[in-house]
């Protein structure tokens, strides 16, 4: 077997897993354990908003997430070779986004990390490609992944027609990864796109989450979303992120110490500082200025899990709304936009800043004990203690 082959073979033993999650499970979306494992499930209840039908960024109408997962090789590094624990994360927000664009917005919290087209979809205040999410120095190679699928779908690219700027988006994952192979690579990014679906996404050490950890817990991908009432819009917001951040002392869960009272189970060394990326997506009709103020709230849902974005972290958030389309090429000199007044805004940011918060813990509660090179283990958080904890303070 070649080591494509290999690499595909593990990909769909991975989709598997998640797959049996949604036949064991009459509502796998809320499961307590596993791939699909969310916080009210063990009694978390995070704001005072409800979440969507499924409590995932696909509560948004339109919006699709595929994924491709690399698990191999264990032991000892060999720089290029292995042990690998990475992958690719995309987000579609629409059909034919190249054409319909989403008005959307770029904001740093901390900027130790990289997002490629950044500075134009602020620029443009619109995006009109896909978000990819990988490992730091796969970036270069996912990007070209998403060049070869915007030529494959829209073959004028650089030749009668414009050309785009991937948006792709980075964590660090050395300490369990072969990150020096940049095993994410162009065909990867090109089948998590193809791969997209409006299912709601698997959670933990899937995708670009792959080896990840957050709080020195394993972390990685996380979704949540919330809906506003009928009364403010009826709007939803979904959020998912690939949580690689913060110190075990930090965590706070609804509140509660936990990091504090969890001081075992660590790595046996440091971990990097790590980032986080944060992916908003909404059905509100919000412009961009809108959106860059719906970024920033980001950090408060952020905050409120115990992280203080540290020097070393690159915590970067995009904000795309569904609402509205941005034209390609527009015949005539204006178009037609809906937008929220900021005087009603104000449910919006709620339900971003909760469904970040959630988010990222619903990453730590699917994310499975992982060992990667040089036998470096980051553990899961543990259910039954965070249970027992959070029952004592109440």
């Amino acid at each position: 077997m070649t080591a494509r082959a290999a690499r595909m073979a593990l990909t769909c033993a991975v989709l598997a897993v998640g797959l049996g999650a949604t036949a064991a499970h009459a509502n796998p979306y809320v499961a307590a354990e596993g791939v699909y494992a969310k916080a009210p499930a063990l009694g978390i209840t995070v704001g005072t908003l409800p979440s969507g039908a499924n409590d995932a960024i696909t509560d948004v109408t339109g919006v699709r997430v595929g994924q491709v997962t690399h698990i191999e090789g264990e032991g000892r590094l060999r720089p290029g070779v292995g042990p690998v624990r990475t992958g690719v994360t995309a987000i579609i927000p629409r059909e034919d986004l190249w054409h319909r664009k989403v008005p959307a917005a770029v904001w740093a919290l901390n900027g130790n990390g990289e997002m490629t087209g950044a500075h134009w979809v602020n620029e443009a205040g619109a995006l009109e490609v896909p978000i990819l999410l990988t490992d730091t120095l796969s970036v270069g190679r996912v990007d070209d992944g998403v060049v070869t699928w915007m030529i494959r779908h829209y073959p004028e690219i650089g030749v009668e027609d414009d050309v785009p700027l991937p948006v792709v988006a980075e964590c660090d994952d050395q300490f369990l990864d072969d990150i020096q192979g940049r095993h994410a690579v162009a065909a990867d990014a090109v089948a998590a796109l193809d791969a997209a679906a409006a299912m709601p996404p698997e959670q933990g050490g899937v995708g670009a989450g792959t080896g990840m950890a957050a709080f020195q817990f394993k972390a990685g991908i996380g979704t949540a979303s919330r809906v506003i009432s009928v009364a403010d819009g009826g709007y939803t917001v979904g959020v998912l992120v690939n949580a690689n951040m913060g110190r075990r002392r930090q965590l706070l869960v609804d509140g509660v110490p936990v990091g504090r009272a969890i001081s075992d189970v660590m790595p046996k060394r440091p971990t990097p500082d790590g980032s986080i990326i944060i992916v908003i997506a909404t059905d509100a009709p919000l412009d961009h200025p809108e959106l860059l103020a719906l970024a920033r709230r980001a950090a408060l849902g952020l905050a409120r899990t115990g992280a203080t974005s540290m020097p070393g972290s690159g915590d970067l958030v995009i904000a795309f709304s569904t609402a509205n389309v941005v034209p390609h090429y527009p015949q005539a000199a204006t178009y037609p936009m809906t937008v929220l007044s900021r005087y009603h805004i104000d449910p919006v940011f709620t339900a971003a800043e909760d469904a970040t918060e959630e988010a990222i813990l619903n990453a730590l509660l699917a994310a499975r004990t992982m060992t990667g090179r040089d036998g470096n283990t980051v553990y899961a958080l543990p259910h039954e203690r965070l249970r027992t904890l959070l029952a004592e303070h109440r």
